[in-house]
């Protein structure tokens, strides 16, 4: 049986730009279309995520361990610490459990296949600099004028939501 990889699909823009309300949507509309989604979010705020401490699965990373994983109930919880995981890693995790969908939100200098969230003129420099742009989703209204010449789709929030399903979902 062959193995069939996921779609892999950035949320990319600057910080309060939407991004998590987009992968939010994207997420439920995906699952509820019978597709199996996975996410890596990058904690853009410094330092480190939370974790729950004075936790067994805690106290094992602190005694040492490199990985601890907590199962019950069919819920699954893993903490791993390292000196830095690189996005290929993170996905190469997720693989394992099967996912149709890989949905990356931030990491906006990575190469893959993904849509820009531009929040206000300010964000423009964004369509430049970043690689394999698939949609620019603009979120105040006139602000599409001004990529009228542009090679990519550009559209409001909610007609971008939809061309990204059709995107993921023929893929």
């Amino acid at each position: 049986m062959a193995l069939v990889k996921p779609v892999l699909f950035q949320v990319a823009g600057y910080q309060n730009s939407g991004k998590t309300t987009l992968s939010l949507r994207l997420i439920k509309e995906l699952t509820a279309a019978g597709l199996k989604v996975a996410t890596v979010k990058h904690h853009g705020h410094g330092g480190r995520p939370e974790v729950v401490e004075a936790k067994d699965s805690d106290m094992h990373v602190k005694a040492g361990a490199a990985v601890s994983l907590v199962e019950g109930g069919g819920r699954m919880i893993i903490h791993a610490e390292n000196g830095q995981w690189s996005l290929s890693e993170e996905i190469d995790m997720l693989s394992f459990f099967k996912p149709d969908v890989i949905l990356i939100e931030g990491y906006k200098n990575e190469p893959y296949p993904k849509a820009v969230i531009l929040r206000d003129e300010s964000d423009l420099e964004l369509v430049e600099k970043l690689h394999n742009i698939q949609v620019v989703l603009c979120r105040k209204p006139g602000l599409s004028n001004l990529l009228k010449d542009s090679a990519l789709p550009v559209l409001n929030m909610d007609d971008g939501v939809c061309w990204i399903l059709e995107y993921i979902t023929n893929k």
